[in-house]
């Protein structure tokens, strides 16, 4: 799918939110800059969280409260070559099944992820963004 404005990927998390059924782990795949936390927050909107979703490239994670119940947790792994104590933290967000997880830069913890997660892959274009599921 192309994507070529920032709307357009606002609007793009928005109609995924409204097909995704918790518990859902959701791995974002791109370069820096490619749309990955503005996607963030077309879920989140999607979702009807209310508050600012900023990216958490400096505190590893973020969490939002999901009106439906559980969390929208937002992880960027960017910075981490070794995940350390933040894989204690996925790991017990992955057992709740009431969870959204979305994790930006997964390669150090892709063996914990679970076989069934979804992979979104962002790249960029001439004219924008393509979007693979």
């Amino acid at each position: 799918m192309e994507i070529n404005s920032e709307q357009a990927m606002l609007n793009f998390g928005q109609d995924l939110a409204k097909k995704l059924t918790p518990p859902v782990v959701i791995e974002l795949i791109g370069d820096v800059g490619a749309g990955k936390t503005t996607l963030v927050r077309g879920l989140a909107k999607g979702f009807g969280i209310k508050e600012p979703i900023t990216s958490p490239s400096f505190t590893i994670s973020k969490s939002y409260v999901l009106p439906s119940g559980g969390y929208l947790i937002h992880y960027d792994f960017y910075r981490l070559d070794d995940p350390g104590i933040m894989l204690d933290d996925l790991t017990e967000n992955l057992k709740n099944p009431q969870n959204i997880i979305v994790i930006e830069w997964g390669k150090s913890i892709a063996k914990i992820l679970p076989q069934n997660h979804q992979k979104i892959q962002i790249d960029y274009t001439d004219t924008g963004r393509k979007v693979t599921l």
